[in-house]
């Protein structure tokens, strides 16, 4: 049952993204705050090395948590712009 709400979790994810990526062809907009640290007009992968991993999405793009540090293995979580998500697995953020 894990892996069929994993493999789902998967295919809704890369669905937003595919959304996402025909919205725009530029950096999102607005601050992208990971474990405190504030990243302005964000664009690729963010790493951390702390956990839980903490994010603040305040851009008008998805971000997209990832349990390794450089944007892939299994997708953990997205955070809506305007939202916030602790993952406590998280390795990495991404957002177009």
């Amino acid at each position: 049952m894990r892996r069929v709400l994993t493999a789902f979790g998967t295919i809704a994810a890369a669905a937003m993204l595919s959304v996402s990526v025909t919205q725009s062809a530029s950096a999102a907009q607005g601050d992208l705050v990971v474990n405190g640290t504030v990243y302005s007009d964000p664009s690729g992968c963010y790493p951390s090395d702390r956990w839980p991993l903490t994010v603040e999405n305040y851009t008008n793009d998805l971000a997209v948590i990832f349990q390794s540090a450089d944007c892939t293995g299994p997708i953990l979580g997205i955070v809506r712009p305007g939202s916030s998500e602790v993952s406590e697995f998280g390795g990495s953020v991404f957002i177009r």
